[in-house]
């Protein structure tokens, strides 16, 4: 085969191959796009208190199934992280401390993305124990909590209102300043 036809035919491979790569792309991402998740600290705070809050299914420190939906009826803060993950070992004191002050007012759900591999059920109590720290964590191990909230990025933290609606949610490491005046928010809108 002369020279000139192979390079023809490997100009339109090419060519197919990217449209394809940008046909593909512009598909997935149409289709798998996570719910917008704004950061209150950069002023775009979003608010949809008439939408309810997906339902999902996690495993307690003890092996039990744990529903969202149990616990409706007071504000909770959904706090979705992973041992890995920088940002998200930079705000867990802080939602330690929130909780021991809060906990009675506030329903907070620590769900650990358990990968099986990264983390683990005992490699994430190990470091939930090695940190002293006091909340209870929830593994998402069947990824039913990551898939309702459409996890593409964490930390991640869901505001869910007392009867169940959606309040605010937040990408990214929280200060403690920031994470309070989210409780605060919660509190108020409860009536507390």
């Amino acid at each position: 085969m002369k020279q000139g036809v192979k390079f023809s035919i490997l100009a339109v491979t090419l060519i197919l191959l990217i449209l394809a790569a940008v046909w593909g792309y512009r598909f997935l991402t149409a289709r798998y796009q996570a719910p917008e998740q704004q950061t209150a600290d950069e002023g775009n705070e979003e608010q949809a208190k008439t939408d309810p809050a997906p339902d999902f299914t996690v495993m307690d420190m003890d092996g039990n199934s744990v529903n969202l939906s149990d616990y409706f009826g007071k504000p909770i803060i959904i706090n979705f992280w992973a041992a890995w993950c920088g940002p998200c070992k930079s705000e867990l004191p802080a939602f330690d401390a929130a909780i021991q002050e809060y906990g009675q007012e506030i329903t907070f759900l620590m769900v650990n993305l358990t990968d099986g591999f990264r983390d683990t059920v005992s490699v994430v109590t190990d470091f939930v124990d090695e940190n002293n720290y006091s909340f209870p964590v929830y593994f998402d191990t069947e990824y039913s909590a990551a898939i309702a909230y459409r996890v593409s990025s964490i930390p991640l933290t869901v505001l869910i209102d007392r009867d169940g609606n959606l309040y605010k949610s937040h990408t990214g490491a929280m200060s403690d300043t920031i994470l309070d005046k989210y409780i605060q928010e919660l509190l108020e809108d409860a009536g507390q």
